[in-house]
């Protein structure tokens, strides 16, 4: 049987994070990095004898990449706190491990919004990978480079990633000046046309390429915010480019 050590980032999660901790107790290894919790975060994850790495946060990449140096599992299952991993996922990681096909597996997260899971709005991101020759880069939307294959595990992720409509629109706007920063640094300028033409692309993308249409006012809400966050990013990157923050 091959091991696994699961890598969970948080910061304030008091009202998430056990029962992410309870879809993972399989693992061999349960790694907690946290971004200086004010709550009870590092008391939770305590409980449930996870290793506590306290860091103050720079950027998302840093932070999963200094908890990989302490894993000791064969394989690591990236989660956040607000993700379960159901009984038939679980199984399927099992599989998936043992079988050695791939260096790496693609997990599918249908987001939780207004009570609903939205099967329209979803993602397909690496999140299970063998330890060896794995990192991370980028600073926001980080992205995991691997060595060899990339597979598809079919059982979804249960994700309750909106915690209200506030929370969500301050999500965007955090990840905004992350993704700026990034564009100022690749010598990329933002324009009217940026601020016209790619908050309507990513609004048509979400509700109609992907069908957001069919998540019903949910999906529409999301699309919106959304299209709001692709706004945000090049306001942001106009406001950094004149040297304002």
């Amino acid at each position: 049987m091959k091991t696994l050590t699961v890598i969970i980032p948080t910061y304030n999660e008091e009202n998430y994070l056990e029962n992410a901790l309870r879809s993972v107790r399989f693992a061999d290894q349960i790694i907690v990095v946290d971004s200086m919790s004010t709550d009870k975060t590092v008391e939770i994850a305590e409980r449930y004898n996870c290793k506590v790495l306290s860091r103050k946060f720079d950027n998302f990449s840093n932070q999963k990449n200094h908890a990989l140096q302490y894993a000791t599992g064969e394989w690591i299952l990236f989660i956040d706190a607000d993700e379960r991993v159901p009984n038939a996922l679980k199984q399927e990681i099992i599989a998936a491990m043992n079988s050695n096909k791939h260096a790496g597996y693609k997990l599918n997260f249908p987001h939780f919004y207004m009570n609903r899971f939205l099967y329209n709005h979803s993602d397909n991101v690496t999140r299970l990978v063998k330890r060896d020759n794995c990192k991370f880069e980028g600073l926001v939307h980080e992205k995991l480079i691997v060595e060899g294959t990339i597979g598809q595990l079919k059982n979804p992720v249960l994700h309750f990633t909106y915690k209200g409509l506030l929370h969500y629109i301050s999500k965007k706007d955090s990840y905004a000046w992350f993704q700026a920063e990034q564009l100022l640094k690749k010598g990329k300028k933002a324009t009217y046309f940026h601020l016209a033409f790619k908050p309507f692309y990513r609004f048509f993308s979400s509700y109609i390429l992907r069908r957001g249409f069919m998540d019903g006012i949910p999906g529409l809400a999301v699309a919106s915010i959304n299209a709001y966050g692709v706004f945000s990013r090049y306001v942001k990157l106009m406001l950094l480019q004149r040297g304002i923050r």
